[in-house]
């Protein structure tokens, strides 16, 4: 935690920008480092967005341009965000936007010797696809894909790619599959597409998107107090047919979820579907694919199951004795989404139902309950972890 803070603090040393959070001084004693930073007083543009609705493209557009700004220049010295989301974009009392928060930021240094950065981190409805696919990511181009999921959010009030199981959402981004709204112009959808396009090769570099005709089209300044456009539900009626599918204050969890805390992700009902999609219980630890798979083996002690192995990063328990519906089948799939953060999905592969619910109550769960990785446990351990790799 202490590298990963001076870290935080060389890199903001390094970025002086108009559209970005200044850090003035820091402050240490022998227990604690303070940080006196740009005092910001207009709150975070994710807010904004939350009370309001979908912005107008004039309003969305002068601040897109303003963190593009922002994101060019820490690109220029080397600096990578790899936390961009509006929740990170403060608005000072002028209603320009201040880029905030580089605490998972990675520098150009940092890259293995294949040139490519390797930690997953972020937010997951922010991350883009390459970054979790566990082959190396070029920080520069996973920083555009979040600008693009932003500028999705300023225009529609909702996210791009939804989903209640998180990896079926990842799934989506991979595809590169989204709708945007009928209200969304021709020139920013077509901008959004190359700015969400999942192959990070022809992804749109910054240097194209600061020619394009949506970005460089001129418009009056709009004023802070006419920027948004509110749902047909903040206005108390339904004519407006076009309305977001989901707006920003009904955010899923995943969505919500800070920068690689993913610890509510725990479902407390995993075989019922109450509360979940297909009878998957899905949980955050800490613990690395070898501990956790240990633990599944351990459930196979006595012949009941045995385990093998899934694919590229799973696992798959089958019963040893036939049930009602043949042999009961579990698979469970790993996904790291974080630096020390794995997120395992569990779900019937076969068998019966009720028989998958009682292995999940009566040993699955009581096997893992340790090791999922709950908020004030993770909080309480913070300050002894180890800096995040690169």
């Amino acid at each position: 935690m202490v590298e990963q803070i001076k870290r935080e603090i060389a890199v903001m040393k390094m970025v002086s920008h108009p559209n970005i959070v200044e850090l003035h001084e820091v402050l240490a004693t022998r227990t604690k480092i303070y940080l006196a930073l740009e005092l910001v007083r207009g709150g975070e543009l994710f807010a904004r967005i939350s009370r309001a609705g979908r912005l107008r493209e004039d309003v969305a557009r002068r601040y897109f341009r303003q963190l593009i700004s922002a994101v060019d220049f820490c690109h220029g010295r080397g600096v990578y965000h790899r936390d961009l989301k509006p929740e990170n974009l403060l608005l000072d009392e002028a209603g320009n936007l201040k880029v905030a928060d580089f605490g998972l930021s990675a520098l150009a240094g940092h890259a293995r010797p294949d040139g490519l950065l390797h930690t997953a981190c972020g937010t997951p409805a922010y991350v883009a696809p390459e970054v979790l696919g566990g082959n190396g990511y070029d920080g520069a181009k996973a920083d555009i894909w979040s600008c693009g999921v932003i500028l999705y959010v300023l225009l529609v009030g909702a996210l791009p790619f939804q989903d209640e199981n998180l990896m079926s959402m990842y799934r989506k981004m991979q595809r590169g599959g989204f709708l945007c709204p009928s209200w969304v112009s021709k020139d920013a959808r077509k901008l959004i597409g190359r700015l969400l396009d999942p192959n990070p090769s022809s992804r749109i570099t910054i240097a194209s998107l600061v020619e394009s005709p949506w970005f460089k089209k001129t418009s009056p300044i709009p004023s802070p107090l006419l920027e948004a456009v509110p749902s047909a539900a903040a206005r108390g009626n339904g004519e407006d047919k076009d309305e977001p599918p989901e707006a920003l204050n009904a955010f899923h969890l995943i969505s919500l979820s800070a920068g690689f805390d993913l610890s509510p992700l725990f479902d407390q009902e995993p075989a019922t579907g109450r509360g979940t999609r297909g009878g998957v219980m899905r949980f955050a630890t800490r613990e690395p694919a070898s501990g956790v798979i240990s633990r599944l083996e351990g459930l196979a002690t006595g012949g009941a199951m045995r385990v093998t192995k899934s694919g590229a990063r799973g696992v798959r328990l089958e019963g040893a004795e036939r049930g009602r519906k043949g042999r009961l089948g579990v698979a469970a799939e790993f996904f790291s989404v974080a630096p020390s953060v794995l997120v395992v999905d569990v779900k019937k592969d076969g068998g019966d139902t009720m028989e998958y619910r009682s292995f999940c109550s009566d040993e699955l769960r009581p096997a893992l309950k340790d090791i999922v990785w709950a908020a004030a446990a993770a909080a309480a351990a913070s300050p002894g972890d180890p800096p995040a790799p690169t």
